[in-house]
């Protein structure tokens, strides 16, 4: 089967085809840096994550960019309420952001292009739509002729005659249409700006992402993506300034995900609904909140709730326990004769395999590929369970099981668990104190250890350690 993707321009799943074969040009909507990550941010970003390690899975080479807008109105009134200059702003939250996504399991973006960097790249794009007809100024604003690109609303399908004027797009008497938009803004007194061929101001929102997908990916990209919420207007008017000035699709995959919500309320900073990243880290690892994210498909609304959050902390931890015992058995079995993989495993293996496949290659479909991971759960511990365990048929468990967890990135790595010299001298004096039945120092020991974060568990194969 090959890859089926979703396509928000299309409503409908296509195969995936990429322009170059082998390698894929991916953008996906930054932050807008003026406060911290909530949880409602934290699922596209997850999202295109997983994406994107599937893609490179499959033998691609991903150029991947997210943009950061670090100047707008809400950069400009937090500068004000913090009583620090809007870069300053971006520095502290463009910081949280980058830890953020680290302790979400999240692997940096290529390249994350500023606003403040690419002023030179927006301002030319807009005075090529100036001179094409396809932009006007009028009060040192910079507005985009809708009526000038006749697909206007095509991605998000809206019917122009039917919009709301003053609900979904701001009122202006300097425009010539309602539904047009600002491309540049006239700086108001005191505001940080730049100096364009209009008078000093700043970019509009929606121009930041044309010029940057222009400069750094091409006229056409393979895949770009976003939460629901930016259909309209943002890609929309993306979709619009782009294609009017090359003539070519923007991507030919647009992808969107679904919203978090609490009750029946979309989560959103604005709403003051979200709960921020930083203080769900501080309770629950990258793990649980990945499993939560991904046990809806990426397309459907998700409920957030602290018992949705528990449930999937208990599921990874089922989950890293079996891998983890079926590593210690291997190193158990290190010295054992060379074998071959049973006939057995390697058919189990295969088909839990294919089914992952199966359910990835189906426009992402996590929840599915999520069974995959249990049916691999099942089997590791059908055979731990016998006094025999074949290092060739472990190897090959462990095999199957990062070939899925490099795409989900549930559980760390297993090579990650390796023990510093402290922890092994602590571990080799528990294990002669409980030999000795000296069971106040084993029990002070295990203190020790959890104070560093480590946790002992005495299994059917023996001792073994990990990371709380």
């Amino acid at each position: 089967m090959a890859l089926q993707i979703y396509n928000t321009m299309s409503r409908s799943k296509e195969p995936f085809q990429p322009l170059e074969a082998g390698k894929v040009k991916m953008y996906v909507c930054g932050p807008t840096v003026y406060g911290y990550m909530h949880i409602g941010n934290a699922r596209p970003v997850i999202v295109f994550d997983l994406v994107r390690n599937y893609l490179e899975q499959l033998g691609n080479e991903v150029r991947f960019l997210t943009n950061f807008t670090d100047v707008d109105d809400k950069m400009i009134r937090k500068a004000e309420e913090m009583n620090i200059t809007v870069a300053k702003v971006a520095e502290i939250f463009i910081d949280a952001y980058r830890e953020d996504i680290e302790g979400l399991g999240v692997k940096p973006a290529t390249m994350n292009p500023r606003v403040t960097d690419s002023m030179d790249l927006i301002i030319d794009f807009i005075k090529e739509l100036e001179q094409k007809g396809h932009a006007y100024e009028n009060g040192g604003d910079v507005f985009f002729r809708t009526s000038t690109f006749e697909s206007y609303g095509k991605l998000s399908r809206q019917n122009l005659k039917e919009l709301q004027f003053g609900i979904r797009v701001d009122v202006d008497s300097r425009k010539e249409n309602p539904e047009d938009f600002v491309l540049w803004k006239a700086a108001k007194p005191g505001e940080v700006s730049w100096n364009s061929p209009w008078g000093e101001g700043r970019p509009g929102w929606h121009i930041e992402c044309s010029a940057m997908v222009r400069e750094f990916l091409g006229d056409t990209i393979d895949i770009h993506g976003g939460g629901q919420d930016l259909q309209f207007p943002h890609h929309e008017c993306e979709c619009a300034q782009t294609e009017v000035l090359t003539d070519k699709p923007m991507a030919n995959y647009w992808m969107h995900n679904g919203f978090i919500n609490i009750g029946d309320e979309k989560m959103s900073k604005s709403l003051g609904n979200g709960m921020q990243v930083k203080e769900i880290r501080q309770r629950f690892k990258a793990g649980p909140i990945r499993y939560f994210m991904l046990s809806t498909h990426y397309r459907n609304p998700l409920n957030f709730s602290e018992e949705a959050l528990l449930s999937a902390e208990k599921s990874v931890e089922r989950i890293s326990v079996a891998a983890a015992n079926v590593k210690h058995r291997l190193e158990l079995n290190s010295s054992s004769a060379e074998s071959e993989v049973s006939s057995e495993i390697e058919a189990k293996m295969s088909e839990i395999l294919q089914h992952f496949h199966d359910r990835m290659q189906d426009d992402f479909n996590t929840p599915d590929a999520i069974t995959a991971v249990f049916d691999w759960v099942s089997v590791a511990n059908g055979l731990l369970a016998g006094e025999v365990a074949a290092a060739a048929d472990l190897t090959a468990l462990l095999k199957a099981f990062d070939e899925m967890n490099s795409v989900l990135r549930l559980t760390p790595e297993l090579t990650e668990e390796v023990a510093g010299e402290e922890v092994e001298r602590l571990i080799s004096e528990r294990i002669e104190a409980r030999q000795n039945k000296n069971w106040s120092r084993s029990d002070e020991i295990r203190d020790e250890l959890s104070a560093m974060g480590i946790l002992l568990e005495d299994t059917p194969q023996g001792m073994r350690w990990r990371r709380k």
